[in-house]
């Protein structure tokens, strides 16, 4: 047999098999039987439009917000979530309402993508479309407005004002703290998201400001990065130590001739800065010493308050998100603006009073109701030790500053040594 014979006879060959795999993988049927019945029995068209006639109660409980905040969000992201419609008659297109409901649906219960595909009555890869696609349309629409840093000294005037007002804490711009939202191992990743708590993770970094509002976030860096290098890698970070997030300049803090800078809150992971202040650290601490632990602490709980309230409302964090971790970071920043966008637009039903933690006369903390819809051990984690605890003597001189001030009888709380002498 010649050469050109036996190349014909193997090109032959290859396209027979060629064929026949082809064959084989043709879909039987294009639509399944019980999705084609999407608009008769699917949650959105039957369940979700029972709430919306007859129950708003349930309709919060299911999406997170009252029917007519779902129609304000919706005429919002509208735009970005309409498809094109070819006519077909095999498929109906998905409407943008549905697209937005199957995602808030995943966002508030953290169900895998496949349980919605039934209960929706969507194909399994259409869901994790919809879900990525409707994510990112969310954040593009509400972080703007929403999730919006302060930009000039008056505006961070303002968060120091609400911090002053509320939890006693003067020249304070935020509350600092960074969470490790669990996810499952990506693949051929090694060691890149695992973490010293033992699972793999992303870290969600951020700032919140006295109305429990994210200010700051920064989402996506590796969790095996938390025993050193998360706050010198954020963005945060970064433009904290080269001074371009535009705080005011230092001024007197009200009601003494104590001039300090303005700062951030954290606990003991952080570092101690000019511009960050940290407790005071080890045991048998002088009085003084720990009523600015116990006034440091009042404040920084903001940032504990947030993140339990995003892990309550959005239950995506209860568990490992089984996704990439490009698609949790996209998830997550969703379920940020989203906690921005209904604590500006609808926080009495979304945050009700005595959800988050108060205090009573005394200065006995109340614990919030979201602390019983988030366990220990939930999706969103506690990082470790961010940075090392050496610190320049600027920084232990304005911490100091401030434990005169808690100490002294322009800035002291009527409960505060009664409090402090009851835990101690």
């Amino acid at each position: 047999m010649s050469t050109n014979a036996k190349k014909q006879l193997l090109l032959l060959c290859l396209l027979r098999r060629y064929r026949s795999n082809r064959a084989k993988n043709r879909r039987r049927v294009w639509v399944r039987e019980i999705f084609s019945r999407r608009q008769q029995q699917g949650e959105f068209h039957q369940l979700l439009q029972e709430m919306r006639l007859y129950d708003s109660q349930s309709h919060f409980r299911y999406l997170r917000m009252s029917k007519g905040t779902f129609d304000f969000l919706l005429a919002k992201v509208e735009p970005l979530l309409r498809r094109r419609s070819y006519g077909s008659a095999i498929r109906v297109q998905i409407s943008p309402a549905e697209r937005l409901a199957l995602t808030l649906r995943f966002l508030a219960t953290g169900d895998s993508q496949t349980s919605l595909s039934f209960g929706f009555r969507v194909g399994r890869s259409t869901v994790c479309g919809i879900v990525r696609e409707t994510c990112y349309a969310l954040w593009e629409v509400l972080a703007p407005k929403y999730v919006k840093a302060p930009d000039n000294e008056q505006d961070w005037r303002q968060v120091s004002q609400e911090f002053r007002k509320i939890w006693n804490f003067p020249n304070c711009v935020g509350a600092l703290d960074g969470k490790h939202v669990v996810i499952q191992a990506p693949p051929n990743s090694g060691s890149s998201f695992y973490n010293y708590k033992g699972c793999h993770s992303i870290v969600l970094m951020a700032v919140c400001d006295a109305q429990y509002r994210f200010l700051l976030v920064d989402i996506g860096d590796a969790g095996r990065h938390s025993d050193g290098g998360v706050f010198s890698n954020s963005a945060f970070g970064q433009a904290l130590d080269s001074g371009t997030l535009n705080l005011p300049p230092p001024q007197s803090i009200p009601q003494s001739n104590v001039v300090a800078p303005f700062v951030f809150v954290a606990d003991e992971a952080f570092p101690l800065k000019v511009n960050m202040m940290r407790p005071y650290p080890g045991k048998g601490l002088d009085v003084s010493k720990v009523v600015y632990n116990y006034r440091l602490s009042r404040a920084r709980r903001v940032i504990e308050n947030t993140f339990g309230i995003l892990a309550a409302r959005w239950r995506i964090f209860r568990r490992p998100i089984l996704a990439t971790p490009q698609h949790v970071t996209t998830f997550t920043k969703a379920a940020v603006a989203l906690h921005n966008f209904l604590r500006t637009y609808e926080s009495s039903t979304y945050c009700p009073p005595g959800f988050t933690d108060s205090e009573d006369g005394s200065g006995q903390i109340v614990q919030g109701n979201w602390r019983q819809d988030v366990p220990d051990g939930d999706g969103l984690r506690a990082i470790g030790q961010v940075a090392g605890n050496r610190s320049s003597s600027s920084a232990a001189a304005i911490r100091e500053c401030y434990r005169e001030y808690f100490s002294s009888s322009e800035g002291e709380l009527p409960w505060q040594y009664n409090h402090v002498n009851r835990t101690s």
